[in-house]
């Protein structure tokens, strides 16, 4: 492993720009290059979860670019930068995961295939890693090499019965109330969230930093799914979770799973990744859900591991 000098990266450096879907809805990309006093190792594309945004990943974009990688980055459609589905901007919506899935490859067609003529590597966090494993399920070599924080392939319901909940989102999506609200949803702008209420990190500091981002840039923001959005995800996970679909999956993963994860099913990332015939699986025990934004001593688990891996590979 090599010794890395991280780097600070200002969003202005990113200078985002669009691209446009298969359907002409605006895709926020950005781009940031290798410093010229690294050796380049190729590109690395990165891909966040849900309700997240580039700038949220600036910290991760240094340390990618540090080790030599030039970032290629998009907000999903529906969030962040990137237009919205619902009139409602702060509602998570989406008819369909295929629109996500067909999103990544109008990015990589448009956008990455400029920058390698080789397959590039890819991080992806929860929603994101969950879209990508559909895309190197369906397109195999695409990728060298990928990444997974935390992937979203069980989602867990706080409480509620999985089966019940389950049954509560087909029933109101047959009442065609599927652009409507998932319970709390509606109460969890991001501007009221304070850190005692949010789920996914342990560090208050970092928590701090994306809230400032938001307070700026408050079209950035999104509070929560609706019926439909669930839905979508439900199906997309069983297609996942389906018989032989992980097994399909050639291509070289490490997938992290997160100990005190209170988003997804810890249990259910463990097993796609033992299905997988050319996985590796690390759990930190002590992280929350968003490892990427966790403190100092669970990153530095996650970058050891990253770097061993991708040494390797890139």
């Amino acid at each position: 492993m090599g010794t890395w000098r991280p780097r600070l990266v200002k969003a202005e450096e990113l200078q985002p720009r669009y691209a446009y879907g298969r359907d002409g809805k605006a895709l926020r990309i950005a781009t940031l290059y290798t410093s010229p006093d690294v050796v380049p190792r190729g590109v690395c594309v990165l891909l966040h979860g849900q309700t997240e945004f580039i700038e949220k990943y600036l910290e991760v974009i240094g340390e990618l670019s540090a080790r030599g990688f030039t970032v290629a980055t998009m907000d999903w459609r529906g969030q962040g930068g990137s237009a919205r589905m619902l009139e409602e901007p702060l509602k998570a919506h989406i008819r369909d995961f295929s629109q996500y899935v067909g999103d990544l490859q109008v990015f990589m067609d448009k956008v990455v295939r400029n920058l390698t003529d080789r397959p590039p590597i890819v991080l992806a966090h929860s929603m994101g890693a969950h879209i990508l494993l559909r895309a190197i399920h369906d397109h195999p070599g695409q990728f060298a090499a990928a990444v997974l924080s935390t992937p979203m392939l069980r989602a867990l319901t706080r409480g509620y019965n999985p089966r019940i909940a389950r049954m509560l989102c087909a029933v109101h999506n047959r009442l065609g109330r599927g652009g409507h609200w998932l319970p709390g949803m509606k109460q969890r702008d991001p501007l009221r969230l304070t850190f005692a209420d949010q789920l996914v990190t342990s560090d208050p500091q970092r928590f701090a930093r994306t809230q400032a981002v938001l307070q700026e840039h408050s079209n950035l923001r999104l509070a929560g799914p609706t019926w439909g959005w669930l839905e979508a995800a439900y199906r997309s996970m069983d297609i996942l979770m389906s018989a032989g679909y992980p097994e399909a999956i050639a291509t070289p993963t490490l997938v992290f799973g997160a100990g005190q994860d209170r988003i997804v099913d810890t249990a259910a990332v463990r097993e796609f990744a033992a299905r997988m015939p050319n996985a590796r699986y690390e759990e930190i025990p002590e992280a929350e859900h968003e490892i990427l934004m966790e403190n100092d001593v669970v990153r530095a688990r996650f970058w050891d591991a990253f770097d061993e891996f991708t040494l390797k590979r890139a």
